[in-house]
């Protein structure tokens, strides 16, 4: 546990420093991730946007307050998970992340927190994140409409693991419809934390 301590803090100082993309440019503050890692449990989201870009960390903003009312409703804290994003630095503008970016980022970062926390469960925010994952451990990602809710077992070598992707909580705060849906989701994964 010390070993993955050390290495988490050793990664988080290599991203706070990173120059690999052009996303570099432009931030105040890459955000590496926060929260406890050793419960094992993962949440992945987009990008940095505006907010966590002046105060390095993720989802602070108002998606950030809906993400802790979701935790809430299973009982858990923001400090209770390991809270992430699939690039570490803001896309201009809040773009979304372009293919190199995430290649890179992925590849650098995302790739070597998720060897070391070697989650029991990931819980993707959003189509990035789902988009990515899925990809990562050869599960084809339709759309959310379609594989949101849904738990995915992951079995190999290195890791055993579920992943389920929801609503990123900024666009259930664009489009209200979605927030029933995803009250529905957030209680689908607190049975699933529950039973580990």
């Amino acid at each position: 546990m010390e070993d993955v301590k050390e290495k988490m803090e050793e990664l988080s100082l290599k991203i706070k420093s990173c120059n690999k993309c052009p996303l570099y440019e432009n931030r105040k503050n890459a955000v590496p991730g926060e929260g406890e890692w050793k419960n094992r449990i993962m949440l992945i989201g987009e990008a940095p946007g505006f907010n966590e870009d002046e105060q390095g960390r993720p989802f602070v903003g108002r998606a950030g307050r809906l993400l802790e009312k979701f935790l809430s409703y299973i009982n858990m804290k923001r400090e209770d998970v390991f809270i992430t994003n699939v690039v570490k630095c803001r896309p201009p503008n809040n773009r979304q992340p372009e293919e190199e970016e995430i290649k890179i980022c992925t590849s650098l970062y995302l790739d070597k927190q998720i060897d070391l926390i070697k989650p029991k469960l990931i819980i993707c925010l959003g189509n990035i994140s789902a988009s990515y994952i899925f990809r990562k451990f050869g599960i084809r990602f339709e759309s959310m409409n379609r594989q949101h809710g849904r738990v995915f077992s992951i079995s190999n070598l290195s890791l055993q693991t579920k992943i389920i992707a929801t609503y990123h909580p900024a666009a259930i705060l664009r489009n209200q419809n979605l927030m029933s849906i995803a009250k529905a989701d957030w209680e689908i994964i607190g049975e699933f934390i529950r039973s580990l």
